[in-house]
């Protein structure tokens, strides 16, 4: 047994835990607040959607309209404003899946809707704006 052997023996619980990347995401949210909520109340006023949906990543993506940079603001994950009707035009959600997500979906005034990516894959999440 070498000296490398040696080193990499050490035992998972003496491994510091890796930290959710959703902690640094909620901590983003937080900043971002007043953006996002700004924007889901004009996609609401405008007329272009009921349901709109943010997208939180940390790599590209090809859907919604970028809005929050997170190299250019010096944060963890990026934001994209999308809607309900592009997720269902993209096959994200299916459309005989859009009357049960309409039913799950939280009034939009007081929850941000995140679609959430990150390498083990996607979900739906509900972010209560801060007041």
């Amino acid at each position: 047994m070498d000296l490398q052997d040696l080193l990499n023996e050490q035992s998972e619980e003496n491994q510091p835990k890796k930290e959710t990347p959703l902690k640094s995401l909620e901590a983003d949210l937080k900043f971002y607040n007043d953006s996002i909520k700004e924007v889901a109340v004009e996609i609401m006023v405008e007329g272009i959607s009921a349901y709109p949906i943010f997208v939180a990543h940390q790599h590209e993506v090809k859907l919604g309209e970028p809005i929050l940079d997170k190299d250019e603001l010096n944060t963890n994950w990026s934001i994209h404003a999308s809607t309900l009707e592009e997720f269902v035009e993209k096959g994200i959600i299916q459309e005989s899946r859009k009357e049960k997500f309409i039913k799950q979906f939280k009034n939009a005034h007081y929850f941000m809707c995140l679609f959430v990516i990150v390498p083990e894959g996607a979900n739906f999440v509900f972010f209560p704006y801060k007041s």
